[in-house]
C-alpha cells in the first residue's frame, strides 16, 4: 500500500491486518552545519520511500542498570545503529480497507519515548502499534535529539541564532514531529484533529512541554502523562536559559574547545562520551541538578516563556482533556516509602495536576496509579514497568506472566485507547474511572 504525502509516496509493510511504516523522514538530518539547530523541513522525495527499516537512534550511551537492561535492551534484534541523523518517524495504521477505517478518520496517539532526556528511542523493545490499530487508533512513535545532541545551549549558539536563544533542539524537534503529523496523517487514515500525545518519564515532561507552548498552536487534541506530568511537584525543574548556557560552557571546555567551529567539528561519539563528564563535573560544582536532569527543555522565551507551574497558574496550558499518573516503586519512591504506605512527590503531582485543571475552571484530569508488582523479581512496580501492559507487547519480555497481567494489559489499553477517541477513558465492561476532583479525589488503581 503506498501512501502519498506532502513530501512524497511512502511504501510500508503489510501486517496482514495493519501496516507499518518505518523510519519516515519528518526533517533533514541535523549533521554537519545544523548541528545545535532547530530542526530544517525535510526535503520531497522522487519515487517511492521504502519505509521497512527503523534506521537510527539518537547518539547516547547504553542503559545497563537493571530491570531496564534486561526488560528494555536485553534483545538484540531491537538495538539499533547510534547516529545523529536520527530524526523519524514510525506509523502504525489500521489498513485503510477495513469498515471502521474507510468510514471515518482514526484518532491519532504521538508517542514520545523516555530516558531522562539523556537516551532511548522510539522503536524499543516494548514499544509497537499493533494492539492500538486493533482497537482502530493509528499509533506514531517519534525519534528526537537526546542529551548534548538535543538540549546544549551556549553564548555561541545564542549569538548566531536569530531568536537570541539556544538549547531545546530536541523539542522542537518533537514540535515538528507533531506538525509532520497534523499535516500528513490523513493521508494514513488518521484524524489530524484528533491527535494525542503522550509519553512517559522524559516522554511525559516532553508532553507537558508540547502543551505549555503556543508554538504547538490547536494541533494537540489530548494529553497522556505517565510517571512526568505534575503541578507543584514532581521532576520538573525550571532551567533559564542563562543557566543552560553556562552548562555549555563548562561542556566546551571539557571538549577543549575554543569556538562554536571547533565544537561542531567534534565526532558524535567523541562528544557523547563527555556528556557523563559533564553532568559529574556539575554535580561536584554543586550545582542543582533534579534527579540528574540536566540537559532538559530550557525557558528560553520562545518554546518556554515561564516556569511549567507558573504557566499553568496563569492558564496557558492547553486546554484539553489530560490524563497521568505514576507507579509504585516510580522515581523519586524509596523502600520506606512503600513500606509506610506514603506518596511520592510525583504522585502528589499528579493529583495537584488535576485540581489545578479544576480551580482554572477546567476539567479535572483523569489519574490512576499502577501497583502491580511485575512477576520475575523484586523490583514492584517500577518506573516504566507499565508500559508493556498499555502497549500490549508482554509477549516480547522474558517474565513469567500471569493471566491476570494479561487481563490488566487489556484493560489499561481500553482506558487508553477510549481516552484517545473521546477525552474520556470509560468504557462498556470497565470500571468506573472518575476523574480526579476536590469533590471526589478519586485515583484509579491498575492493578
Amino acid at each position: 500500500m503506498i501512501i502519498d504525502t506532502k513530501y512524497g509516496k511512502i511504501e510500508g509493510i503489510d501486517q496482514e491486518s495493519y501496516m507499518e511504516y518505518r523510519g519516515v523522514p519528518y526533517a533533514k538530518p541535523p549533521i554537519g552545519k545544523l548541528r545545535w539547530k532547530a530542526p530544517q523541513e525535510t526535503d520531497c522525495w522522487e519515487g517511492v520511500y521504502h519505509a521497512v527499516d527503523f534506521r537510527n537512534k539518537c547518539v547516547q550511551k547504553r542503559h545497563q542498570a537493571p530491570p531496564y537492561d534486561r526488560d528494555f535492551y536485553g534483545n538484540p534484534d531491537f538495538e539499533r545503529p547510534m547516529s545523529e541523523d536520527c530524526l523519524y518517524l514510525h506509523i502504525w495504521t489500521p489498513k485503510a480497507g477495513t469498515e471502521k477505517a474507510a468510514a471515518e478518520k482514526l484518532p491519532v496517539a504521538l508517542w514520545f519515548h523516555g530516558g531522562a532526556f539523556m537516551g532511548g528511542y522510539g522503536s524499543e523493545l516494548e514499544f509497537d502499534g499493533k494492539a492500538y490499530c486493533e482497537r482502530d487508533v493509528i499509533l506514531v512513535s517519534a525519534e528526537y535529539r537526546c542529551n548534548v545532541f538535543g538540549f546544549l545551549a551556549h553564548s555561541w549558539l545564542t549569538e548566531e541564532n536569530e531568536k537570541h536563544i539556544s538549547g531545546n533542539y530536541g523539542t522542537l524537534d518533537q514540535i515538528a514531529a507533531l506538525k509532520w503529523v497534523y499535516e500528513n496523517i490523513s493521508a494514513f487514515g488518521g484524524d489530524p484533529e484528533n491527535i494525542t500525545l503522550f509519553g512517559q518519564s522524559a516522554g511525559a515532561m516532553s508532553v507537558q512541554t508540547l502543551v505549555s507552548t503556543e508554538l504547538t498552536g490547536n494541533m494537540i487534541a489530548k494529553a497522556i502523562m505517565q510517571s512526568g506530568g505534575s503541578y507543584g511537584g514532581g521532576l520538573h525543574r525550571d532551567i533559564a536559559l542563562e543557566e543552560q548556557e553556562r552548562y555549555g560552557e563548562i561542556f566546551a571546555d571539557l571538549m577543549g574547545a575554543g569556538s562554536l567551529e571547533e565544537m561542531r567539528a567534534k565526532p558524535a561519539d567523541e562528544i557523547a562520551v563527555m556528556v557523563p563528564e559533564l553532568i559529574k563535573k556539575v554535580l561536584s560544582e554543586g550545582k542543582a541538578v533534579n534527579n540528574r536532569l540536566l540537559l532538559t527543555p530550557t525557558i528560553d522565551g520562545y518554546v518556554l516563556d515561564g516556569g511549567y507551574y507558573e504557566l499553568m497558574d496563569e492558564g496557558k496550558m492547553k486546554d484539553i482533556p489530560y490524563m497521568l499518573g505514576t507507579t509504585k516503586n516510580d522515581i523519586m519512591v524509596t523502600p520506606e516509602m512503600v513500606k509506610e504506605s506514603t506518596y511520592s512527590e510525583l504522585y502528589q503531582g499528579c493529583i495537584a495536576f488535576s485540581l489545578k485543571l479544576e480551580e482554572l475552571g477546567r476539567k479535572p484530569a483523569y489519574v490512576y496509579y499502577f501497583t502491580r508488582d511485575l512477576p520475575g523479581d523484586d523490583f514492584g512496580a517500577w518506573h516504566s514497568c507499565e508500559l508493556w501492559y498499555m502497549f500490549g507487547t508482554m509477549e516480547r519480555c522474558w517474565r513469567p506472566w500471569e493471566e491476570t497481567d494479561y487481563v490488566l494489559s487489556r484493560r489499561m489499553l481500553d482506558y487508553w485507547v477510549n481516552f484517545m477517541k473521546t477525552g474520556d477513558p470509560n468504557g462498556i465492561g470497565l470500571e468506573v474511572w472518575q476523574p480526579c476532583s476536590r469533590e471526589r479525589a478519586e485515583i484509579m488503581e491498575l492493578k
